[in-house]
């Protein structure tokens, strides 16, 4: 058997990235129709795209199509080009698969190929799919396909302790680097499940073992948010592209993230606790910040069990802490929030005087002053409410 060895990541990334000097690539790009588990509609969208295209004039051909018996994906091909798959005998089994060489000498524009995950039959110029598929977009040819979140490397050990089943057919997660565009195919549990019961899925007699099986609605409700979380990423990578690429400092409020400045005092648990009830009711991101000047090391015995109690309760509310050094206590904090792409900065108010204020002591203050584009939340001194104003 001809089986072409896998690359390491670490190749296959570079020559994703790789360009002939002096132009742009012309590697096609990929997008990938993600769904959470077989049957909620990824072969449908993804042909219905590729008419889409076809209508406005794109050389689209159909490189493999698994419609599973299924009249509605079946009527989405009429009128496609298709290119007739390559018949591999195994065993005295004739098997069918893609014909990678006649989509190379036929060099569509957009090629379209189900299950990228999918293991050819022993024989085949190459051992895997999605290789097939790296091949065409080495030739320039842009790639529609379809896959389940269950076979990304990166969630293998998940899915796993999720449904009890390990999938052995998985596609390296840096295939789905930049040119990539994620397209979510998404189905709520129970009208995935009402599919699987009028046997739109699977035929009868598979049915009910699936359902009472990987089918369940624990196991497609937190596979549905796998999914949601590995294109909600691929979204936060490409908005972090775009600022960078046009120099936009932030903070860009696509997406919320609640900074918590706490220090070795006794406001730090009542700010914590603040900004963790803001992060969780915006569903934001939840970062807390200690600024210092000196490393926890030098500190005095008793405010080094201070901070390790206030840093304990940031951890154990769900934050990522952050010490930051500096001897600017304002830049240290501003910096964390740009980091972060922070859009809510919460910071206590211990009782100060007016003439502690005028002298420049108060950090709340300055921080107001400096912060522009930030929300700032300010979490009073419990202890010092209904003290008269000094």
């Amino acid at each position: 058997m001809n089986e072409v060895q896998r690359p390491s990541p670490e190749v296959l990334l570079a020559r994703i990235s790789a360009e002939t000097p002096g132009t742009q690539s012309r590697r096609g790009s990929l997008h990938v129709f993600l769904g959470a588990a077989p049957g909620v509609g990824k072969t449908w969208a993804m042909l219905h795209e590729g008419r889409r295209l076809r209508d406005v004039g794109t050389d689209v051909v159909c490189g493999l199509i698994e419609t599973h018996g299924r009249e509605e994906t079946a009527a989405q091909i009429d009128g496609l080009a298709i290119i007739p798959p390559r018949q591999i005998v195994h065993r005295g089994v004739i098997l069918l698969e893609m014909d990678t060489e006649a989509i190379l000498r036929r060099g569509p524009a957009v090629c379209l190929i189900d299950e990228m995950a999918h293991t050819n039959a022993p024989g085949s110029p190459r051992a895997k799919r999605w290789q097939d598929v790296e091949l065409l977009r080495d030739a320039g040819i842009s790639i529609l396909t379809t896959l389940n979140v269950q076979h990304l490397e990166s969630v293998n050990d998940i899915v796993e302790a999720i449904t009890g089943v390990r999938v052995h057919e998985t596609i390296p997660d840096v295939l789905l680097v930049d040119p990539t565009t994620m397209h979510l195919i998404d189905l709520h549990p129970e009208g995935l499940r009402q599919r699987l019961r009028e046997g739109r899925i699977y035929p009868p007699e598979r049915a009910q073992a699936a359902m009472n099986n990987y089918f369940r609605v624990g196991n497609l409700t937190a596979l549905r948010e796998i999914a949601l979380r590995q294109v909600a990423q691929g979204v936060e990578s490409s908005l972090e592209k775009y600022m960078a690429e046009h120099e936009i400092v932030g903070p860009w409020a696509a997406t919320e993230t609640v900074l918590a400045c706490f220090g070795s005092g006794p406001l730090s648990g009542q700010v914590l606790r603040h900004a963790w009830r803001l992060a969780h009711g915006l569903n934001a991101a939840f970062v807390a910040v200690h600024a210092t000047r000196q490393p926890r090391a030098v500190l005095p015995e008793q405010e080094q069990r201070v901070l390790e109690r206030d840093v304990q309760l940031a951890e154990d509310l769900g934050a990522e802490v952050v010490i930051a050094h500096g001897q600017d206590y304002v830049a240290s904090i501003l910096a964390t929030a740009r980091q972060h792409n922070a859009t809510c900065v919460v910071i206590g108010h211990a009782h100060h005087t007016r003439w502690q204020e005028l002298r420049g002591a108060s950090l709340v203050a300055e921080l107001i002053r400096r912060a522009h584009g930030y929300d700032i939340v300010v979490v009073a001194d419990r202890d010092a409410r209904g003290r008269r104003p000094s």
